[in-house]
């Protein structure tokens, strides 16, 4: 599996630069007035390669407080028809960190991602926050995108109380003081009493060379964008008419039967696949019936 800056050399009118640091993004698109630039300069995102050789690529993107890594299984398994390679948002993972953190931008980032490797047209899958990218991307630029797989997310606004509770928490936790992920787990219980949720945001943190720990994720920032991330990036204009799946977990809040008249208005052939036996992440709790169904082979 090749991660960050380990894709193949690509034709230099893409701008590609073949020089890569050593698990770090290190393409660039070029400057305008340079040939070959393609007009986006978005963020250089880092990016996991999973594998395959089925065209066109399958591009995967994650949830708030996700990265790429949370995908490795899920992305094995999916490479068994496709190419397939997730990205990590910005302010997530070990993509750059920003000011700006909006639907916009985060499609600008894939844009620019996918210039810079000579990708014309992929497969995108978007897990709830990248869902919405992805439903924007592919409505702004549908010449870009083959299908579009949504995953347990609907176009319209959400509010999220609980989420608020998690990043006041994250917030509040003594990062300089850690000893250790279990510590800030112990630490996080008192407002988070969910164990798989403490888990997964405490993956976000990563200890440096002197054995302090730090945030991954931009955390002020994503805090501050929180209430501008639960909005729908849809207008009522916005229209996608290709081949499209949406993947919901039934024992999730997140898509309800209600919201099918709107999945519908921006998606017009959108399939709807309900997965029994999950929550918000298919893609882990229900992984082989998850994979069949965006393989084509299920649902």
């Amino acid at each position: 599996m090749q991660s960050g800056g380990g894709a193949k050399k690509k034709d230099a009118k893409c701008g590609l630069d073949p020089e890569f640091a050593d698990g770090k993004p290190g393409w660039k698109l070029a400057l305008p007035g340079e040939d070959g630039f393609l007009g986006r300069m978005g963020l250089p995102l880092f990016h996991r390669d999973f594998g395959g050789t089925g065209q066109p690529p399958l591009v995967i993107l994650h949830g708030m407080l996700g990265s790429s890594r949370n995908w490795q299984t899920a992305g094995q398994d999916l490479a068994i028809s496709s190419q397939v390679v997730a990205l990590d948002a910005r302010n997530h993972g070990q993509s750059p960190h920003a000011e700006s953190m909006d639907y916009a931008a985060m499609a600008d980032d894939i844009i620019g991602w996918l210039d810079a490797r000579c990708l014309p047209k992929v497969s995108l899958l978007g897990h709830s926050m990248g869902g919405k990218t992805a439903m924007l991307l592919a409505c702004r630029h549908p010449d870009r995108v083959a299908r579009l797989i949504v995953v347990d997310i609907a176009p319209r606004d959400y509010f999220w109380p609980g989420r608020r509770v998690e990043f006041d928490a994250m917030n509040a936790l003594e990062v300089a003081r850690l000893n250790s992920r279990g510590e800030a787990e112990q630490q996080l219980a008192a407002n988070i009493p969910d164990w798989a949720m403490r888990k997964f945001i405490t993956t976000n943190l990563e200890r440096n060379p002197d054995g302090s720990w730090r945030w991954l994720i931009n955390l002020p920032v994503l805090t501050a964008a929180l209430p501008g991330l639960e909005q729908n990036p849809l207008t009522g204009t916005d229209i996608f008419n290709g081949p499209t799946q949406f993947v919901v977990g039934a024992k999730s809040n997140y898509v309800q039967p209600s919201d099918h008249a709107a999945i519908r208005q921006h998606f017009p052939g959108a399939k709807i696949t309900t997965l029994a036996e999950s929550g918000h992440n298919p893609h882990m709790e229900a992984r082989e019936k998850f994979v069949s169904v965006v393989t084509g082979n299920g649902g």
